[in-house]
């Protein structure tokens, strides 16, 4: 069944035209059926109905003394069996004889059939319709049919057999197709019309972010699609009404929040203890910054940067040096200047967040970029110990960190990896890790070159 579902087309268009198709396919394969049978039935009672006839004029005329053997094509009396042995039966035509026969009281031993073509000289195409002797001389079969008498000799007879069906099949041929002609196309039609909205439902729908400014869908074809339609752009228009109003209030949240938090910065200058005030402001800082994590985390896809073509080389490199003037040992390998669409602030983020990580996890930092002809690969490797196999995609979930103490000074809240992640892929990319053979961890941010 692979292979039916692999040429099997995939839209619903084709699905339903393939569908009705077969449904047609097989009513006319029964179709054909029953009129085979019926002609068969029919060309069976010509030959046999006359045969019988012929037989019994025979038999009476034996009876009375006044049986003369007629001509080729006539009833004759043959002293043996005048058919060969492997001669092309039709048993159809001797059950119904023997049937017929019996029915009438005319006692038969045996009777035997011989299926032969019409000989192109036979007289009695003389006397037929010219075109109805053509077909004969051309394809034409005749049919000898042998009974064996009790007094032991045979009546023997020979008939046409209207045996081609030639016309009859190219005759269901074409009605055939008249009929698929006259059902698929008004079929395909309608099925384009349902399935054109559908389809440019499905590409709103995979376009959707939050924030755009696309308008709504317009609402056609059918009603159930037009339904679904409007369904679509309520639901979009009640999904930004709902994200306008979260935004609001993680802006309200954000404000009430760092009011306390500089009102602390501000109080902890009156603590004498030079020791104790500077852990209270690297508390706050963290505070402050996890505070804008959550933030970001939380806005996300509706930033109001707008998207520019940016040149990656020099985003990336100006975030190495920053790590650099801070004394981190970041290293960055010459790299092709490449431009692509994005948001450079949020993108600096989420390098900057990764390289983070892989200094304070892995010593150092190693950082290049690879151009691939479809995308292009920001390389980040440092020296640590690696992540287990198992964790790998655990890391990038919010508030999740490999090392559980929650101690400020070795790591931050876990939300680095879950923003970096979440940026890339709001720029169509993806990140992963990867424990690489010689030591060390390897992350990749794939962006695609668009």
């Amino acid at each position: 069944m692979s292979w039916l579902k692999r040429f099997a087309p995939s839209s619903l268009g084709g699905q339903i035209a393939v569908l009705i198709a077969v449904a047609l396919l097989i009513a006319q394969l029964i179709n054909f059926a029953i009129i085979f049978q019926g002609r068969r039935a029919v060309r069976l009672q010509s030959v046999v109905q006359p045969a019988v006839t012929r037989v019994i004029d025979a038999e009476e005329r034996i009876a009375s003394g006044r049986f003369r053997p007629g001509p080729r094509g006539r009833v004759r009396l043959e002293p043996a069996d005048p058919i060969p042995a492997n001669a092309l039966r039709e048993a159809d035509v001797e059950r119904a004889m023997r049937a017929e026969l019996a029915d009438l009281g005319i006692g038969a031993r045996r009777i035997e059939t011989q299926l032969r073509p019409v000989a192109r000289d036979d007289a009695r195409l003389r006397n037929l319709p010219p075109r109805q002797a053509r077909r004969l001389r051309r394809a034409g079969w005749e049919i000898v049919i042998a009974i064996e008498r009790p007094q032991g000799n045979w009546l023997v007879l020979t008939s046409f057999w209207p045996r081609g069906d030639g016309p009859l099949i190219a005759t269901l041929l074409l009605q055939t197709l008249i009929l698929y002609l006259a059902l698929l196309l008004p079929l395909l039609w309608a099925t384009r019309r349902i399935s054109g909205p559908l389809r440019s439902l499905a590409g709103a729908a995979r376009r959707f972010q939050p924030g755009d400014a696309e308008p709504p869908l317009e609402e056609r074809g059918p009603y159930d699609v037009r339904a679904l339609i409007a369904a679509f752009n309520q639901l979009r228009a009640r999904v930004g009404a709902m994200l306008e109003e979260k935004d609001r209030m993680l802006g309200a949240i954000g404000h009430d929040l760092r009011t306390p938090l500089a009102a602390l910065r501000v109080r902890i200058e009156s603590v004498d203890d030079e020791a104790d005030r500077a852990k209270m402001a690297e508390t706050i800082d963290e505070m402050s910054k996890t505070l804008d994590d959550i933030l970001s985390l939380a806005r996300l896809g509706r930033s109001s940067e707008a998207v520019v073509a940016a040149d990656l080389g020099a985003l990336v490199e100006a975030v190495v040096d920053d790590f650099q003037a801070l004394g981190a040992d970041v290293a960055f390998a010459d790299a092709p200047r490449v431009t692509l669409r994005l948001r450079p602030a949020l993108m600096r983020r989420a390098l900057r967040n990764l390289i983070d990580n892989a200094v304070k996890y892995g010593g150092r930092a190693e950082v290049s970029i690879v151009a691939r002809p479809a995308e292009v690969a920001i390389v980040i490797v440092d020296g640590g110990p690696g992540i287990p196999e198992d964790r790998i995609e655990q890391v990038f979930d919010p508030f999740v960190r490999i090392e559980g103490s929650r101690n400020r000074e070795t790591g931050g809240a876990g939300l680095g990896l879950a923003l970096a992640r979440a940026i890339v892929r709001e720029a169509g990319g993806d990140i992963g890790l990867a424990n690489r053979a010689e030591g060390g961890l390897e992350a990749t941010v794939l962006l695609p070159r668009r």
